[in-house]
């Protein structure tokens, strides 16, 4: 009897992991197609897209069409979330996965500025956007599937698998832009070699579709999905429901994204213009830093998941906001240091602050909303936050070292911003255990 009830369990479980490594692998290559853009902004794209501009500015109009992969993303969030909530989250977490690699290898054919002038930067603007488009509808189904097939005792903990997708993408964007900066010489990389790991993206994609066609709908959207069958009231749209039933927590989820998206990008991807352009630091180190950072912060990402599950998801993501304003003003002066030692050390502790607020917050944004608004919910308050926090950090903080010639503005603008997430924090409601057919204490109908 024993044996029959274990292997029953392991079949439950087998399911369950598949979900989760489904959720991980996808999330890995979306980021990866997006992140690898962010790298080419700061070391490829002002040279091939921007040649005629003075290498600072070129690097400010490259981090430009990177911003407006940001801008995309809550319209992706909002489109992806209303289809997300009515018809499922599996099938529209296919259609991301197409559209990001699908542009991805677009990019890498492009022709450059010297081959067809102004079109050039134009496709490149185009093909971000759909980028940015795809991402928005991501995020919500990646993390809502795992969320959905768990149980509340360790959710913080699984749904933080999806997002070390990110650093797992980072990782593998960096990897790969390291390993060519050793094999070719600069003007070779700056020639063609570019291309090749947008290139790699259309493989990778074939292998996260593979997956997630083998996983099943989340259970909690099929009993909601089969309640709203069989009630004779009609059905509003889901973003609707949130701007009526959930705005407090759309505003919560926005302030709590602030410190957490800003810090992101300031320690991957402007890092690579102050490293290389203020401390004179060579291409190769400074990706070969970021890469040992984002492994760290691979690991510690469920780790902070976990933490959040026994003392709750305010108290971790606070830890991590507090940490990274304080954090900021140290991060400048070690990689002014210009070693490698200095910069891996800046980075990694920047990154473990950064998984703090990352960590829990797919738990944490799920727990916020009902079903049949959960996916609306949850990608619209994260993606809204995106446009004036991650999708301008770079571009800001480089305004910032143009105008002044130091540091200390952006530090100062990171601690802001990490103020900001305290803030939300405090007017926010502990999720941790939540049920989520049940919120707020009210069960759906």
């Amino acid at each position: 009897m024993k044996q029959n009830t274990s292997s029953a369990s392991g079949q439950r479980r087998s399911p369950f992991l598949r979900v989760v490594a489904a959720s991980l692998i996808g999330t890995t290559i979306e980021w990866y197609d997006f992140f690898l853009y962010g790298s080419a902004a700061a070391l490829v794209f002002n040279h091939v897209f921007f040649p005629e501009s003075d290498p600072l500015i070129g690097t400010m109009l490259a981090f430009t069409t990177y911003a407006v992969g940001f801008v995309a993303r809550p319209l992706g969030g909002l489109v992806f979330g209303h289809f997300g909530d009515r018809i499922g989250r599996k099938q529209l977490l296919v259609v991301s996965l197409l559209m990001m690699g699908g542009a991805t290898f677009a990019i890498g054919l492009l022709p450059t500025y010297a081959a067809v002038g102004v079109f050039a930067p134009l496709l490149l603007t185009l093909l971000r956007v759909v980028q940015g488009f795809a991402l928005g509808g991501e995020w919500g189904g990646a993390v809502l599937l795992v969320s959905e097939h768990g149980s509340p005792r360790n959710r913080g903990f699984w749904a933080s698998w999806p997002q070390a997708g990110a650093p797992g993408g980072n990782l593998l964007a960096t990897a790969v832009l390291a390993v060519l900066a050793v094999v070719m010489s600069e003007s070779a990389f700056l020639d063609w070699g570019w291309r090749i790991p947008f290139l790699i993206s259309g493989v990778l994609v074939l292998v996260g579709l593979w997956i997630r066609l083998a996983v099943s709908e989340s259970p909690v959207f099929r009993d909601a999905r089969e309640r709203a069958a069989v009630s004779a009231r009609p059905e509003r749209a889901p973003i609707l429901g949130v701007l009526r039933d959930h705005w407090r927590e759309a505003l919560v989820a926005m302030g709590v994204r602030m410190a957490e998206n800003v810090s992101y990008y300031v320690v991957t991807a402007f890092i690579l213009v102050y490293a290389t352009q203020q401390a004179q630091m060579p291409n190769g180190q400074v990706l070969n830093a970021v890469l040992a950072a984002s492994a760290v912060h691979l690991v510690t990402i469920p780790a902070w998941g976990a933490l959040s599950d026994r003392i709750g998801r305010r108290p971790v993501t606070a830890i991590g906001a507090a940490g990274m304003g304080v954090w900021a003003f140290a991060f400048f002066p070690l990689i002014d240091m210009g070693t490698f030692g200095a910069v891996t050390l800046a980075a990694t502790v920047g990154l473990v602050l950064h998984g703090a607020m990352y960590g829990p917050q797919a738990a944490f944004f799920s727990e916020l909303f009902s079903t049949r608004v959960r996916y609306s919910g949850a990608s619209v308050g994260y993606q809204l936050a995106s446009i004036v926090a991650g999708g301008v950090a770079p571009l800001v903080a480089t305004a910032l070292l143009a105008s002044f010639g130091t540091s200390t503005p952006i530090a100062l603008y990171v601690a802001a911003m990490c103020a900001i997430t305290l803030v939300a924090v405090a007017f926010a409601r502990e999720t941790r255990g939540s049920d989520l057919r049940r919120v707020a204490g009210v069960r759906e109908k």
